[in-house]
């Protein structure tokens, strides 16, 4: 059986590297850039004829990375690959899962639509479903989710003495108290009010007795515009406490949103799903995991 060959997408290269070398892949060439009037080129470099193809691209600001995704698989299909798979660390769309409003698109339902029909199958760290028990609800090709919550608990026992993990909203109350069981460490989930993109409203709850003593750590799977955090942390100051640890699983950091939350919090650290300065916790080992899974050919008569 050949190798898998890993073709890494613009600014995925770090990513398809480690992925490689824990799945002894080989390094596949891509070629991508832009015509004058915008349009995407991509060329395969190195041929992927009768090889299983990775392509490795984390879908953060996807408007900008769709299309050339799109294009790389199916040239890879048309290009003769024996199958075509895609890790996507972070993955985009999934927010609006329903009409909230008459007349929205739900784009989740598009997205998976649109991406199911250039590939093969899909791994991913941690989507964030909320009306989805699973990924198969809408993608139609097999998809997996891996969970980053025990490398969290790791990395927060290994660099925060006294602990004490604080999750943003009820909807997180049990990823949260994964990662606190984990450590055997306290947590409290706060109410949050969300008014808008960008304006959230938090009830955060007399801390000092609970926090004396202790590191407060604010535990999210996503932080983009970085208000809920930044919020929490100047009540924590309201209170006396010191300035929070920040963990976030994926950092999208909306513009700005970086700068000001690291004015708040003593550190920031989030995985590498999404290429960042604060990446501190080494997603690549769960994700290649389940790669190999869906790369191993499946016994000679097993049901798929």
């Amino acid at each position: 059986m050949r190798r898998p060959v890993f073709y890494p997408l613009p600014g995925n290269e770090a990513m398809a590297a480690l992925l490689r070398e824990r799945l002894d892949g080989e390094e596949g060439q891509l070629e991508t850039r832009r015509f004058p009037d915008g349009e995407s080129y991509v060329r395969f470099a190195t041929d992927p004829r009768g090889r299983d193809v990775v392509l490795v691209c984390t879908l953060d600001r996807p408007d900008e990375k769709f299309l050339r995704l799109a294009f790389a698989a199916g040239a890879a299909r048309d290009l003769g690959a024996s199958s075509v798979g895609l890790v996507a660390p972070y993955l985009c769309y999934l927010r609006q899962d329903t009409r909230f409003k008459p007349g929205e698109a739900v784009t989740s339902v598009t997205f998976a639509r649109l991406l199911s029909s250039q590939i093969d199958w899909l791994v991913t760290a941690d989507p964030h479903l909320h009306r989805y028990s699973s990924l198969g609800e809408v993608y139609g090709v097999p998809a997996r989710s891996v969970h980053a919550a025990p490398l969290v608990s790791r990395w927060i026992g290994g660099n925060v003495e006294k602990p004490l993990l604080i999750g943003p909203d009820v909807e997180s109350e049990q990823w949260v108290a994964e990662v606190a069981a984990a450590i055997d460490a306290p947590y409290r989930v706060l109410d949050k009010t969300r008014h808008g993109d960008r304006d959230v409203e938090i009830d955060l709850p007399d801390l000092r007795e609970n926090g004396h003593g202790r590191t407060a750590v604010l535990v999210d799977d996503i932080v983009s515009s970085a208000r809920t955090m930044t919020v929490t942390a100047r009540l924590l100051a309201a209170q006396g406490l010191p300035r929070p640890v920040a963990i976030a699983v994926h950092g999208l950091f909306a513009d700005g949103a970086w700068e000001v939350l690291s004015l708040h919090a003593a550190r920031v650290v989030t995985t590498n799903s999404v290429p960042h300065p604060s990446n501190g916790i080494d997603i690549s080992g769960v994700l290649a995991e389940t790669v190999r899974e869906l790369l191993t050919p499946a016994p000679a008569g097993a049901e798929g």
